[in-house]
């Protein structure tokens, strides 16, 4: 028996066992109780059209108006609740689109700008849902037909000619491991520079999560970063670059070399099952746009459909602490812009504020109240922000998502006017604009290529300047599709402000931090009518998403109606899919795993 006593390289007896014991609460703690974040629950009932008058004992304050707040917000409207929002600035939080002041001329619409561009993968399943019950003039299936998919990307590598790279994967009928490899070289494939034995390598790290036990995932996959789980030293420049780096931060924004591998091999596997094309609960596609402004398309019907069902919005209005008596939110402390003090009272609270935001709620008579509570405070945040260049001549690029792989701050993009219902020059701006290039800036650490300082230490124009060059740099390269006279003006989120030297970034993104899970709060708290919404929540895809936050506020709404002892239907909550094909391999692992063994494929 070696110093390890024969257990995983980097992991002794004792944190083994610790681990399993952790994976073990972990699994629980998302299969065990109906109507928690974790579960599957079933289809809800069918719902009135008309607001229904609302009981007594059955008031609901949400603090937040984000997509937590309004999905938790919509299904308890939809169930007769009486639902008050409170939200300091605007609704759809970093989902919201909004409009560039004073940029509009001759009857037209200000120009869109937005936190960050919109994307919908196909395994997506709560917000598709929701957004299916929200009605959109002429649409049978409400704002989800504001959906449109995207087949491919296109994909920038340094020195090289950009390349189109397919979402989907061709020619699979049927899902098998074989189909699964298939689906991961696609994946990969196109990377040059990428020795075979190591995208060999790669794929066979990615076989060995398809094949991990829950044990193993929770307790040893959620305490190793990504960087260690693909072996990262000794390979390859390529390797390192593209597949441990690049993928991460261009699809997650994580950093791999402190990202839970368990976060980002969970949402590696729903992305390759619904790039195959044929898993039923993926549908629509691999991925997916909307085909206007997001508030347009999205935001501005779902707040009128909520209004229509009965829920108050009241704006400018901020939760500064939450009052707990006899271990109950007795009240809530509300300022405004000003600072001026009022309270709330209500029968249930949600405190749907980003994590970083809800941070400073969580006072000390709140942890004493619910202990586990206090690993909020552990969490980590970073930053992911947008930044749009509006054009007067069309760039060419083909359509669907653009991945600069390997740039330095990490950007992303998306050509928006041609996928859009309408027509962008004589709906915004003043008639010259004909192109919005929506570019996402997923590294704001590492230094850039032409100031040679990472975009937090940039000022507004060297941000500006700086992108530019790095999409110039990575997509240009044979081609002149980015031209400097092309660009009519451009917008960064506004979130983003400079004084005294420092930049300040008020939507700043979580982070899945290695072991994370362990301090990231259920949406049912022990408080009795406290509950939880936002991303931070433990959820099924386990990431700062939409579809994460959508599913938190689902089960916020559904620890309400536990609570209220409603007999009602609850939210629908939609597990990931887990392949029938690797229960076996799973059962085996979950053996080796409680004995302290490794997995078979990992040597």
């Amino acid at each position: 028996m070696n110093e390890t006593g024969g257990t995983t390289p980097g992991f002794n007896r004792r944190d083994v066992m610790r681990a399993a014991i952790v994976g073990g609460a972990a699994v629980a703690a998302t299969t065990a109780l109906p109507g928690t974040a974790g579960t599957a629950s079933a289809a809800p009932k069918p719902l009135r059209q008309q607001p229904i008058l609302p009981k007594p004992g059955r008031s609901v304050a949400i603090f937040g108006g984000g997509m937590a707040g309004l999905s938790a917000a919509h299904e308890l409207a939809e169930r007769g609740y009486a639902v008050t929002v409170y939200e300091p600035s605007f609704l759809g939080g970093k989902a919201r689109s909004m409009d560039v002041p004073n940029t509009a001329a001759g009857g037209r619409k200000n120009l869109p700008g937005e936190h960050g561009f919109r994307f919908f993968p196909g395994c997506y399943q709560h917000v598709p849902d929701t957004m299916s019950r929200i009605p959109f003039p002429g649409n049978p299936q409400g704002v989800l037909t504001n959906l449109r998919a995207v087949d491919s990307s296109v994909v920038g590598i340094k020195g090289s000619p950009a390349i189109a790279a397919p979402f989907s994967v061709a020619g699979i009928s049927q899902i098998t491991p074989e189909t699964i490899e298939k689906a991961l070289i696609t994946a990969v494939g196109f990377i040059p520079q990428l020795p075979p034995l190591e995208m060999a390598f790669f794929v066979k790290m990615m076989m060995m999560w398809f094949t991990s036990s829950e044990e193993r995932r929770f307790g040893q996959w959620e305490y190793m970063t990504w960087e260690n789980a693909l072996k990262a030293e000794g390979k390859s420049q390529a390797y390192r670059d593209y597949l441990v780096n690049a993928l991460t931060r261009i699809t997650v924004a994580a950093k791999p070399h402190v990202s839970s591998a368990r976060t980002i091999a969970t949402i590696g596997e729903a992305l390759v099952l619904a790039a195959t094309g044929i898993v039923p609960e993926y549908k629509g596609g691999a991925d997916r746009i909307l085909n206007r402004p997001t508030n347009e398309a999205w935001i501005d019907p779902w707040v009128a459909y909520l209004r229509s069902r009965g829920v108050q919005f009241i704006m400018g209005q901020r939760a500064v602490r939450l009052n707990v008596e006899g271990g109950r939110i007795s009240s809530v402390t509300m300022a405004d812009g000003s600072g001026a003090r009022s309270t709330v009272h209500s029968d249930y609270y949600v405190a749907s504020m980003p994590v970083d935001k809800a941070q400073p709620l969580i006072t000390d008579e709140v942890m004493n109240a619910d202990p586990h509570l206090a690993g909020i405070h552990k969490l980590y945040a970073d930053w992911m922000v947008g930044i749009q260049f509006y054009m007067t001549r069309q760039s060419g690029l083909p359509e669907g998502h653009i991945a600069c792989m390997g740039s330095p701050w990490a950007i992303t993009g998306l050509r928006q006017a041609p996928m859009w219902a309408n027509n962008f020059q004589a709906t915004y701006g003043d008639g010259t604009v004909v192109e919005c290039l929506s570019i996402d800036v997923s590294d704001w650490d590492t230094p850039g290529i032409l100031f040679g300082k990472p975009a937090k230490q940039c000022t507004k124009e060297e941000v500006r300047q700086e992108v530019w060059a790095q999409a110039k740099m990575w997509l240009n390269t044979g081609r002149n599709w980015l031209r400097d006279e092309d660009i009519h003006s451009w917008h960064l989120d506004p979130g983003l402000t400079w004084s005294g030297g420092t930049t300040h970034n008020e939507t700043p993104l979580l982070v899945n931090t290695v072991g994370s899970w362990d301090w990231r709060p259920n949406a049912t708290t022990a408080i009795p009518n406290l509950f939880i919404g936002g991303d931070h929540v433990r959820t099924h895809i386990d990431l700062p998403t939409m579809e994460a936050a959508n599913e938190s506020g689902r089960a916020a709404a559904n620890g309400i109606m536990n609570a209220a002892g409603d007999p009602g239907g609850r939210a629908a909550i939609f597990p990931l899919v887990n392949l029938p094909i690797f229960d076996a391999a799973k059962k085996i692992d979950a053996d080796r795993f409680r004995a302290g063994q490794p997995h078979l494929l990992d040597g």
